[in-house]
């Protein structure tokens, strides 16, 4: 793809060009495609491993500034903020998956392999953000496709751990502990989906999905949090 494109999509999406574009052509590079393409010298993980260590300065900074919690609180609030799954859905906001570059192979990946493709590119292009215009400007951008989540993580509190969260709540709410059954189980071996569903004695208040039990645990604990949540507010 010609260089052009990720200039204007600098240009149109990030609100500047960028002095030196290769920085931007190699943070939106995959490992395959290299390894596929002998014209190709650079991937992004060295950029990844640098706005990796960017994204969390940045969100420490910000969160030490605005918020007086208990360490174990900012480490949990800064774990909800830079998780894949939030960086992932801002790389998606962004728009730049159609200049990702990918092997044959690669390109025919998983869905779940791809958001994980598109949050540590979102990793790479912040510090190609920062080599390229420095400190502020990968701040700056930081701020406004990350922190910008703070508000919502406060009050979903989607920072607490949700197992413990929804044990709590259904141990308030419904005097009962919750227990976790695989529902489904499918696909091959390489790539296994389970679906999980947690109950609160004969209720079911969530189902998860995940390639392994414990993130489909996890995924149904959170949909239960959601549905107490929502109980609650609707006895208000």
């Amino acid at each position: 793809m010609d260089k052009s494109a990720y200039q204007e999509f600098a240009k149109d999406k990030l609100g500047f060009e960028f002095n030196d574009i290769d920085l931007l052509v190699v943070a939106l590079t995959h490992r395959s495609y290299v390894n596929e393409h002998k014209s190709a010298h650079e991937h992004n993980e060295r950029l990844e491993f640098l706005g990796d260590a960017v994204l969390e300065l940045v969100s420490s900074d910000f969160l030490f500034r605005n918020y007086d919690y208990p360490e174990g609180v900012m480490t949990a609030l800064r774990a909800a903020l830079v998780r894949t799954e939030s960086i992932g859905d801002a790389g998606k906001e962004l728009g730049y998956a159609p200049l990702v570059r990918l092997s044959r192979g690669e390109k025919l990946g998983s869905e779940r392999a791809h958001d994980v493709i598109l949050a540590d590119c979102f990793e790479a292009v912040i510090g190609a953000i920062y080599l390229d215009r420095g400190y502020e400007a990968a701040r700056e951008f930081i701020e406004k496709h990350i922190l910008v989540k703070i508000e919502t993580i406060l009050e979903e509190e989607s920072w607490r751990d949700p197992k413990s969260y929804v044990q709590e709540l259904a141990q308030k709410i419904d005097g009962q502990t919750p227990v976790y059954r695989t529902l489904k189980e499918e696909g091959p071996d390489h790539d296994k989906k389970f679906t999980v569903g947690i109950y609160v004695g004969d209720t079911l208040k969530g189902t998860g999905v995940g390639h392994s039990k414990q993130e489909a645990q996890t995924e149904a604990a959170r949909e239960g949090v959601k549905k107490y949540r929502q109980q609650k507010q609707n006895r208000k």
